[in-house]
């Protein structure tokens, strides 16, 4: 037992060393601290409406350099945008100084790199596809309970494009960019037009590719995951409650269920590449965006801005992608690819 004298001295350096812990945490030492999350069960991710500009011009670059593509962007999109800050997130959009660099001859690699936080790809408009969100059951990063950041269990402030904000003023998809393919004329019938480079060199399409990947018919491309069967288990610090989306252990790839592998992609020819290549497609379902390389992604796709290390998101984490609900404010036309 600790002396009653010597008790409050104790108590004063405990609480120093944790706030010491803290801001080193904040500063670069680590990540900071996890938000704590109880939900098991969620109904979709709620979206806001896309309708205002970001207050930033969009400027891009996409150029080739020796053997490699690089884009230079501001990150900021060519599209309306949704209100931020917002009440799920606190974060201002501003301009960002990327510069992204990719094989211009990719190579599959011996085994997939997978993700759970980071940057996937960068779109055409030279804005970043960031995946998982930094949040966890009862925040325990070292878990694998991750929450599924296209599930909606854990409200974050995302727009009708399946984007959001990081601390630094970073806009970023977790999902479908649907004013960006409503752009680019994605619609059913018709091969997808490039939406954007992996972090591995490959392209990624939305939605439609050539059914036997040879050119010829088109139709919409769908993912090789579903929802686990049961009940997640509750040793050991599980979350307990029926597999349903929530976090993304909730979902397994079955080879050969749809048309994509583990990493949402195919070989395929596409009008840009019509001797064929690997490509990856954003998909309707889970995992909607890839989340893995099937080759070796550049460095840059593993530096966040700042020197410091991942590319994922700060303590909010982010959003975006299937299912949900109808946005507030009522009905909106759907996008040509969603009739």
């Amino acid at each position: 037992m600790i002396p009653r004298r010597l008790r409050p001295p104790l108590l004063a350096l405990g609480a120093g060393i944790l706030l010491v812990a803290a801001a080193e945490a904040q500063l670069g030492g680590g990540p900071p601290p996890a938000r704590h999350h109880t939900v098991t069960q969620s109904q979709g991710a709620r979206t806001l409406p896309a309708d205002r500009q970001p207050g930033y011009a969009s400027r891009v670059s996409i150029t080739v350099e020796g053997d490699s593509r690089v884009i230079r962007a501001n990150g900021i999109p060519d599209h309306a945008v949704g209100a931020f800050p917002n009440a799920g997130n606190p974060n201002a959009i501003s301009e960002q100084n990327r510069t992204w660099r990719m094989p211009l001859h990719p190579r599959k690699a011996d085994k997939v790199t997978r993700i759970s936080l980071g940057v996937f790809g960068v779109a055409v408009n030279g804005v970043p596809f960031d995946l998982g969100a930094a949040e966890w059951y009862r925040g325990q990063r070292r878990s694998a309970w991750q929450y599924e950041a296209l599930s909606g269990a854990v409200a974050l402030g995302i727009d009708a494009n399946h984007a959001h904000v990081q601390p630094q003023g970073a806009y970023h998809y977790h999902g479908l960019p649907t004013a960006l393919m409503v752009r680019l004329g994605v619609r059913p019938g018709t091969h997808s037009p490039l939406i954007g480079w992996a972090g591995d060199g490959y392209p990624i399409y939305g939605l439609y590719g050539y059914a036997d990947g040879k050119g010829g018919q088109v139709r919409e491309m769908t993912a090789s995951y579903r929802v686990k069967e049961g009940s997640r288990p509750r040793d050991g610090g599980g979350p307990g409650g029926r597999y349903d989306g929530t976090f993304t252990a909730d979902f397994e790839f079955v080879a050969g269920s749809g048309d994509l592998d583990e990493c949402n992609g195919r070989e395929t020819v596409t009008p840009e590449f019509p001797n064929g290549t690997y490509a990856y497609f954003l998909t309707r379902a889970w995992p909607v965006v890839s989340r893995c390389f099937i080759g070796a992604p550049d460095p840059s796709f593993t530096a966040r801005p700042g020197g410091g290390p991942g590319g994922g998101m700060g303590p909010r984490g982010g959003p975006g992608g299937f299912g949900g609900h109808p946005p507030p404010g009522g009905f909106r036309p759907p996008p040509p690819w969603a009739r």
